[in-house]
């Protein structure tokens, strides 16, 4: 292993380093602009896919939760309630959603 370090130390001594000598280059700006054209695609899919997300809404959640309960009264009275507690005749929560 001290073999290689000395190696590698007598090379650099060859070439003095500063900054005319030492800079990224062609393949340093290649490796920058395919990282951010990548970058740019992984955003557009990101996009795309979180379009696709169907998120309920508030109103949707207050209208399954007022119809879950709605559902357990009927199902605990027993009654002639709970044949008519699924059908579109049942009766609606109050339209400002309280």
């Amino acid at each position: 292993m001290s073999v290689v370090l000395s190696l590698t130390a007598v090379q650099l001594g060859a070439f003095p380093l500063n900054d005319d000598t030492v800079s990224p280059g062609f393949l340093g700006f290649g490796v920058v602009v395919a990282l951010g054209v990548a970058t740019v695609f992984l955003i557009r899919s990101m996009n795309k896919q979180m379009r696709k997300i169907q998120a309920p809404r508030e109103a949707e959640l207050i209208q399954q939760e007022w119809e879950r309960a709605e559902a357990e009264k009927a199902a605990k009275a027993g009654g002639p309630d709970a044949a008519k507690a699924g059908s579109p005749d049942a009766k609606a929560p109050p339209a400002d959603g309280a």
